[in-house]
């Protein structure tokens, strides 16, 4: 099946981090992807933000490459670009020219700090940009704030936005007939995603300390432990019936279900519940918690993860050429997505995508 988004036509302009992965993950699901590269190069299979996707190579300089270029743009339903505010304009490419030749074009920009603002023409990555949101601040132990890999400013805040917005813009297009810009900053989506702990924080139940609420590590029964064997565990039982199965199950005192979430008693407990699941390796309280609703889960690497039970049997992992990679989600019941192809080498079709343009 070609996948619910065949027919969509989208240009990519190539760049790195949230940008691709959005391509990519419409590209999981049946859009037709253009990347224009800058130069050719080898297929790299380990660049999984590329598979499913077409290259071309332009140089946009040149009078020919910016011909092409504007060709593709004309023809497609979404641009999508990751540059510093400004650089499309400076190419000729900036969405005041795009949409007058395509007024249908949702033309997507994705940066950290946004088109405008003090900081838009100032470099950043993720740590950054979860810094200023107060995001970071919340993350890591209690001396000191650990970065979440990238996985939350550039891709939750970044690329999650920018499909959303690019999705939404569409759907306006479907009813209107109008394309526009779709300006997704980190720095908006983030903020955008705590809306939980915003609450939280209203209601005066978030400490500004870290590892001192109910979802910082705080929290006994929300952390991970150490195992017998240098593994861990992850525990979050939150309600109190998950709670109890907790209790039973790894013999804590009956007594800790009356002040379950009373933070006084929560120094201490972590203490205690460390010094009880050291008792065990990872495999024994895996059998131990097997089957129950106890919320705890063995903490697997990747190499790992992908034989778990559970994942295996819903195909979450698949290899491409060897490399190991997530299936595309969501899934569809009705147009679900094809496996998808291995990524291409920049400027693999470059001579086709010309050819269709008859340039």
């Amino acid at each position: 099946m070609p996948g619910p988004l065949h027919g969509l036509r989208i240009i990519e302009m190539a760049g790195l981090g949230p940008a691709p992965l959005a391509g990519q993950l419409l590209a999981d699901q049946g859009a037709d992807v253009i990347v224009i590269d800058r130069a050719a190069g080898p297929a790299d299979t380990t660049d999984i933000n590329r598979r499913g996707k077409r290259s071309v190579v332009l140089n946009l300089k040149s009078p020919e490459g910016l011909a092409a270029a504007r060709a593709l743009i004309a023809g497609a339903d979404v641009v999508i670009e990751g540059f510093r505010p400004g650089v499309m304009e400076k190419l000729g490419l900036g969405p005041e020219a795009c949409l007058a030749a395509n007024p249908g074009l949702v033309f997507a920009r994705m940066t950290g700090w946004g088109q405008d603002g003090p900081l838009a023409q100032t470099a950043g990555h993720d740590i950054n940009y979860l810094a200023l949101t107060g995001a970071l601040a919340m993350i890591g132990p209690g001396d000191h704030p650990v970065p979440p890999l990238n996985l939350v400013a550039d891709y939750g805040g970044g690329t999650m936005f920018l499909v959303f917005g690019i999705l939404a813009a569409l759907f306006s297009r479907s009813r209107t007939g109008q394309g526009q810009v779709v300006d997704a900053a980190m720095v908006d989506g983030v903020p955008a995603l705590m809306g939980l702990l915003h609450t939280f924080h209203a209601r005066g139940q978030w400490a500004e300390a870290r590892e001192a609420n109910l979802l910082d590590g705080g929290a006994p029964f929300y952390r991970c432990y150490a195992t017998a064997d240098g593994q861990h565990i992850a525990v979050g039982p939150l309600e109190p019936q998950f709670f109890a199965e907790l209790v039973a199950r790894a013999g804590l005192p009956d007594t800790h279900r009356a002040d379950q979430n009373d933070p006084a008693t929560w120094g201490q407990r972590r203490a205690d519940y460390a010094a009880v699941f050291a008792q065990k390796t990872r495999a024994e309280w895996e059998a131990i918690f097997d089957g129950s609703d106890a919320c705890v889960a063995p903490v697997l690497t990747l190499a790992e993860a992908e034989h778990h039970p559970h994942m295996a049997a819903r195909g979450t992992f698949l290899r491409v050429d060897g490399v190991l990679q997530a299936a595309p989600a969501p899934r569809f019941s009705a147009t679900p997505a094809a496996a998808p192809s291995a990524p291409r080498a920049p400027g693999a079709d470059t001579e086709s995508i010309l050819r269709d343009l008859r340039l």
